[in-house]
């Protein structure tokens, strides 16, 4: 899953690099082609097709991109390389712990007194 929305991103990348490159910053673009004499979509066609073109992929490719982030946090994605596999056990790998330590588990109960004794006075007046 993951390699087929990788092609997919670079697929809309590159139609996104093009359609970008085919229209001219000042209006012009591929519609200065189409002069006065043979109007086949028109000026204004043709720029409002282009800017459709380069918003809808631009929503894709933000859309793809969310699509493996989804892919790669859920966990389907393998690791590519053995180098990779090293680094994720290294990372899961538990510390060696030392012998626990005397601090108390909670830090106001090493400081509260300890209950006294319950006096048992036996003496009664």
């Amino acid at each position: 899953m993951l390699i087929v929305l990788v092609i997919l991103v670079v697929l809309v990348c590159a139609l996104l690099g093009l359609i970008v490159l085919i229209q001219n910053p000042k209006g012009g673009g591929l519609s200065s082609n189409f002069s006065s004499s043979s109007q086949l979509m028109g000026v204004q066609k043709t720029g409002d097709f282009l800017e459709k073109g380069t918003w809808i992929l631009a929503i894709g490719l933000m859309v793809l991109a969310l699509g493996i982030n989804v892919v790669v946090k859920d966990g389907t994605a393998a690791p590519t390389s053995k180098y990779q596999e090293q680094i994720n056990k290294s990372l899961n790998a538990a510390p060696a712990t030392a012998t626990p330590s005397a601090a108390p588990a909670f830090p106001g109960a090493a400081t509260t007194p300890a209950a006294a004794p319950a006096s048992t006075d036996t003496s009664k007046k």
